[in-house]
């Protein structure tokens, strides 16, 4: 969702970003940096910290917390690998989680202090399936029916499976990279959930950077990029929301899903 956040902050929001964990439990790309890893070093968080602040300059963001304070959650790492046991593993405050509560309480007292108009979180499944998105959807949501603030609307990125079928017909993958199909690569849902599709062409540049920022994560390609796994994918003209509380964005005169996702809301 890096357009929205950055169309956002241009458009003179005031945009608070909000993280669970530092991604300590990541893989790295490039030869140079392996030794941070979780069973080495064990210091790409922190690593990442700074890429993530070199994102938000990026994006214009310039509210960034991290739940509970840094360090407070651990990324737990993907799903049966034993770092999900870690004692602060943030997979400890999924829903029935022994640090539910504790985590809904302090993203609660974020949203009663900035009071924001527009939550955006993961989907359901979050996106792809690792426990800690999933996590993060389950505490957002409750999240908001903890505050005292009344957050208007609540909506979840996804990418509508027409769209992203096509963008993949469309994406020349790079020599030396992996092919994968739309449905094989995460947040794929059904078109008719859209609400908002923002475009990303306006803050394509601003996004372009943030992405670049999290060098140990992403690697840039021509109309795309690819993760560790070295999977090329394309990068969306669109970025697509769908509505999990509050009233849908109204469509436009066209009948097509709002562009903003404050649409509709004073």
């Amino acid at each position: 969702m890096a357009g929205t956040l950055a169309g956002a902050a241009a458009s003179g929001a005031r945009v608070t970003l909000v993280t669970a964990t530092l991604g300590e439990q990541g893989e790295v790309i490039g030869e140079q940096l392996q030794g941070l890893v979780a069973d080495r070093a064990d210091q790409l968080g922190g690593y990442r910290l700074s890429e993530l602040r070199a994102a938000c300059a990026a994006l214009g963001v310039v509210d960034h917390r991290l739940l509970g304070g840094i360090g407070e959650f651990r990324d737990s790492g993907m799903a049966g690998t034993p770092s999900a046991d870690h004692p602060r593993a943030f997979v400890r405050a999924r829903l029935g989680g022994p640090d539910h509560a504790r985590a809904v309480a302090a993203l609660a007292t974020v949203i009663d202090e900035v009071e924001p108009g527009v939550l955006l979180t993961y989907d359901s499944d979050g996106g792809y399936g690792h426990p800690d998105h999933v996590t993060a959807h389950g505490v957002a949501l409750d999240a908001v029916a903890a505050a005292e603030w009344r957050t208007p609307r609540v909506l979840a990125v996804f990418r509508p499976a027409r769209a992203t079928r096509k963008a993949f017909t469309r994406f020349t993958v790079p020599a030396g990279y992996l092919t994968a199909r739309a449905d094989d690569v995460g947040f794929v849902d059904d078109d008719a959930q859209i609400s908002v599709a923002v475009p990303t062409a306006p803050n394509a540049a601003a996004r372009l950077l943030a992405l670049a920022a999290h060098a140990t994560q992403v690697e840039l390609l021509d109309g795309g990029f690819a993760l560790s796994n070295r999977i090329a994918q394309p990068l969306p003209d669109f970025e697509y929301f769908k509505t999990f509380h509050g009233d849908d964005p109204p469509r436009r005169a066209d009948g097509s899903p709002a562009i903003d996702v404050f649409a509709g809301l004073e």
